[in-house]
């Protein structure tokens, strides 16, 4: 799905417009503790999509149901937010107030399948491969194409054969990758931790 990253049309003209939203998601409530709040407060609009299924395939109690009363109540706190008197009214105090208001006004959707099995899966990864297709049609596009993975794939040929070499052996890349590449030599080749910062401009 990430194929509609690019930045010219079919016949070659630069892209003037946004193509290839990103996809990303978590299943059930952890998503919660991790980017809803970029969601629900954030500085741009994201379009969230809730993906539910009416059976639990392995149903213990009432845990389904509450996870299914957090894919609801979270659309319906990204659709309605809670005002400045909602948050007044709930005791909190005047300065955490502008923190716990909440706009709302934020698009989501719903899709509620059945139960989740392979056929299920099947149909959303074709919906969202369709709708790939579709975007790459409207944006005029090549959806398929793949010429930044495989310039990837052509340096990853070339770097195999350094990162086996000797210590010291010259790398033929910029100084970063080529400091990469002797780092993981010397890392590889000792039984400490290799943690390091590369900033890369």
């Amino acid at each position: 799905m990430e194929s509609n990253g690019k930045h010219v049309t079919l016949d070659g003209s630069t892209v003037d417009y946004q193509t290839g939203p990103i996809y990303w998601g978590e299943p059930g409530t952890n998503g919660q503790h991790s980017f809803y709040q970029l969601i629900h407060q954030g500085t741009r609009l994201i379009l969230a999509t809730f993906i539910a299924f009416s059976k639990a395939i392995n149903p213990i109690g009432r845990h389904h149901d509450i996870l299914i009363a957090n894919v609801f109540a979270q659309a319906e706190a990204l659709a309605f937010g809670k005002t400045t008197q909602q948050v007044e009214v709930d005791g909190t105090p005047a300065w955490l107030a502008p923190h716990r208001t909440f706009e709302g006004n934020r698009p989501s959707n719903m899709i509620i399948l059945d139960r989740l099995t392979p056929a299920a899966l099947g149909k959303l990864i074709a919906l969202y491969e369709h709708s790939v297709f579709t975007q790459g049609i409207i944006w005029r596009i090549d959806s398929f194409d793949q010429w930044g993975v495989e310039l990837g794939k052509v340096l990853a040929q070339r770097i195999i054969p350094e990162l086996e070499a000797s210590e010291g052996a010259q790398a033929a890349h910029d100084s970063s990758t080529n400091t990469l590449i002797e780092r993981y030599r010397r890392a590889s080749k000792s039984s400490g931790i290799w943690l390091e910062l590369i900033l890369r401009s």
